[in-house]
């Protein structure tokens, strides 16, 4: 299991399953609006999924959050082509796969997410996107949106979308850019290795890169108070929904929900952050004193399925066949690792771990 740790506030001073009247209820998925106070994604991803899985299929809804500092990349990605792992690892940030397909994008509370679920037979993301569009209009912001529905301001991206489609059901969610830290995200998502871009060859989804904005450059008063007011807005006017929303956070009873419990308890673990990971191959090379060596992994589900190397015996190679990559101890090893063994191996323990 991956441990990361969020910010919770204490159980006496949260709100209980309220509405936004303030009068208490239990929390049931037949809202038509919900606002999450909890900044845990792997809360508020559950609750989504809860929503998504447990809501009346017929009816639109609308869920709205933020999320601590985290990375989320998409169902069919790669983690260790998406995310500088190192730069997570220094700053503490957390990444999570989510359960929707797209790229990776960076969360912090500088950022605000959109889930929008309506029946699927009714799913347009053109007519979705055009919800959200209206609400940053309405802020004073010129925005528009592009080919693959994103939300821009002046050619650079302020929201990225994604879906996923299950039975009847249908959402489009994504992020929206407000205040968020730039220079973070640029770190985060960024891999700076060209030639590890390169090399890693994968059979997932591969990210879009775009230049990206903050609504606040366009207008410094905007807020994700404001955002929130827009979109719920925007959303009541296009489904002719009149109901209030319903504010909802991380409490003990709410996260006790079977489902919910489930699956925070699924998005850190190994088997779903890494084990996930769709089938890749990474070719690497490093010259050493008695020569090159080029080291050629393939991997399906985080687990080393072969590992070829040019310029030293097969043993090591051997030895790595159905462990998990980059999680590799020495001790699991079972070869000697005297001579060249050692410094080659210690050059795979890093790439392995995409710790540039």
């Amino acid at each position: 299991m991956i441990s990361f740790s969020f910010r919770y506030v204490p159980s006496a001073a949260r709100r209980l399953y309220t509405t936004a009247s303030g009068a208490s209820s239990v929390v049931t998925p037949t809202h038509s609006i919900y606002l999450s106070t909890s900044t845990n994604p792997y809360f508020n991803l559950s609750f989504e999924d809860w929503l998504f899985r447990h809501a009346p299929q017929k009816e639109p809804l609308l869920l709205l959050y933020r999320d601590a500092p985290c990375v989320v990349i998409g169902r069919n990605q790669n983690p260790w082509k998406e995310v500088n792992l190192r730069a997570a690892r220094a700053q503490g940030i957390p990444w999570v796969r989510r359960r929707s397909g797209g790229g990776t994008v960076y969360h912090d509370l500088g950022n605000t997410n959109f889930s929008i679920h309506v029946p699927r037979t009714t799913f347009d993301r053109g007519a979705t996107a055009q919800v959200v569009l209206r609400a940053v209009r309405a802020l004073g912001i010129d925005a528009d949106v592009n080919e693959r529905n994103d939300i821009c301001v002046k050619g650079e991206k302020a929201s990225g979308s994604a879906y996923k489609i299950v039975s009847g059901r249908a959402y489009h969610h994504g992020t929206m850019l407000i205040t968020t830290r730039l220079e973070t995200l640029g770190d985060l998502l960024r891999v700076n290795k060209v030639r590890f871009y390169d090399t890693m060859i994968t059979k997932g989804v591969a990210s879009v890169r775009s230049p990206v904005c903050n609504l606040a450059q366009f207008s410094k008063k905007v807020s994700h108070e404001m955002f929130v007011n827009a979109v719920v807005d925007s959303f009541k006017a296009e489904y002719g929904v009149h109901d209030e929303p319903c504010i909802v956070n991380d409490t003990d009873d709410l996260a006790r929900i079977g489902y919910i419990q489930r699956g925070m308890a699924e998005l850190p673990s190994w088997d779903w952050a890494f084990g996930q990971t769709p089938e890749f191959e990474y070719t690497i090379k490093k010259p050493f004193v008695w020569g090159d060596v080029t080291a050629h992994i393939h991997a399906r589900h985080g687990v080393i399925l072969s590992c070829t190397l040019q310029g030293l015996d097969s043993e090591l190679g051997k030895a790595l066949e159905g462990k998990r990559y980059g999680f590799v101890e020495d001790e699991e090893l079972g070869v000697d690792l005297s001579g060249g063994r050692e410094v080659v191996w210690a050059w795979l323990k890093e790439e392995m771990k995409s710790y540039d």
